[in-house]
Formats: structure tokens, C-alpha cells, sequence
């Protein structure tokens, strides 16, 4: 989850009559991506490497900004097709510097082409994305009794991302610090911290318990 908004139930009631996380405030995009897409359990590889990789850009900055400039880094990376991104050498990363639509951060983007190089190694191992970071999925004994404001903002990482932090930096990718790594899993699906109280928190839990985990 990003930038909670200071609300102490972390709970806040749109003009809609929804009451949802916070975190959205009131505009539309935000709003938007709560509703529709983070929390739910994803399993397409390049989804998967886009978020990591947008995580990675998201670094010192907040996620509506990554959020607004998403089409133009989808754009600019070619849809995150890793395959593609691998390839990519001095003047891809000029060009990428040029572009004022992105993040122009010479060390963010030389890692979104370290990370595709190391996606490629990944999948040639555990044959998906999907199937590598589900295999970190918290286990039972491992998730808070509730999920509130005060639990989510006390815990900014987790047993979990630490292990798929850990895991990924010793396979050579760079960004991925366990902060970052617990948000790729909120985000993603691999945890359900739609604060309880929220509209989206049952469903995205009926959608979990239904959900077939990627091998």
C-alpha cells in the first residue's frame, strides 16, 4: 500500500457512499486503481515485471506520480516485454533519458535492463514469473489476525518480502529492497491488505480463496 493518508481508522467514505482505504483521497485514477486493480491476484509475467520495475521507479517518489506517467512508461519500455527490454543498450537508455513522459533516472532505468536480463534467468528456472513470486505468498501462521491501519503502517515489510527481497538481490536484481518488495505484494495480490471495513476487502478475499496459485 502507498501513502496512507493520515486517517486513524485508514478507512474513508467517498462520494460514491463507499467506504474504502483511505490511501485514494478522493481522486478519480486513484480511486480507480483501488477499486480495480491492486489486491488482485495477478499471475502475467510481464504484469508482474512491470510492477516490479515501476516499484523500482517509484524509489524517493510518490506512487500517484508513477501511477500518471504508467501509459508512458508502457510506451516507452515497449509494454515491459522483458525479452525486448534485455536487448536494449547505450542508446535505448539515451533515449529513455530524453523522455520527459518518464522518471529520467539513469540508475532506474540501467536496472529495469539488469532485472529483464534477470527475469529471463528466472523463468528459465522456475518457468514463469508467476510461479517464482507466488511461491513467497505469506503462509497462514504468518498473516495479521486483522487488517487495519495501525497493523499495515506499523509493518512497512514483512517476513516475507524480506525472504523475496533476499532471494531476488542474490539472483542479481537491483530495487528491490523489502519495503519495495511487500508493496510489489500487496499490489499483485499476494496478500489482501484492503483495510478490514473497506468495499473491496470480501471480495478480494472470495477472489483469493478461489484463486488457482500458479506452479
Amino acid at each position: 500500500m502507498q501513502e496512507p493518508a493520515p486517517v486513524k481508522t485508514g478507512l474513508i467514505t467517498g462520494e460514491d457512499g463507499h467506504t474504502r482505504c483511505s490511501w485514494p483521497g478522493a481522486l478519480p485514477e486513484y480511486i480507480h486503481y483501488h477499486d480495480h486493480e491492486w489486491g488482485r491476484p495477478v499471475t502475467d509475467n510481464y504484469r508482474l515485471f512491470e510492477k516490479i520495475c515501476l516499484e523500482g521507479f517509484q524509489s524517493g517518489l510518490s506512487w500517484l506520480t508513477i501511477l500518471r506517467k504508467r501509459e508512458n512508461f508502457r510506451e516507452a519500455f515497449e509494454g515491459f516485454d522483458f525479452e525486448r527490454i534485455a536487448r536494449y543498450g547505450d542508446k535505448d537508455i539515451e533515449r529513455l533519458l530524453g523522455n520527459a513522459g518518464i522518471i529520467r533516472h539513469r540508475g532506474k532505468i540501467t536496472s529495469t535492463i539488469n532485472n529483464a536480463k534477470r527475469a529471463i534467468e528466472l523463468i528459465e528456472e522456475k518457468g514463469s514469473l508467476a510461479a517464482y513470486f507466488w511461491s513467497f505468498e505469506p503462509p497462514v501462521e504468518e498473516r495479521p489476525k486483522r487488517v487495519d491501519y495501525a497493523t499495515v503502517i506499523a509493518n512497512p515489510s514483512t517476513a516475507a518480502s524480506v525472504r523475496l527481497s533476499k532471494d531476488l538481490k542474490k539472483r542479481g536484481f537491483s530495487f528491490v529492497g523489502p519495503t519495495t518488495m511487500y508493496a510489489h505484494m500487496q499490489a499483485m495480490g499476494l496478500v489482501n491488505d484492503h483495510f478490514e471495513g473497506c468495499k473491496c476487502r470480501e471480495e478480494i478475499e472470495k477472489i483469493r480463496a478461489n484463486f488457482k496459485r500458479p506452479v
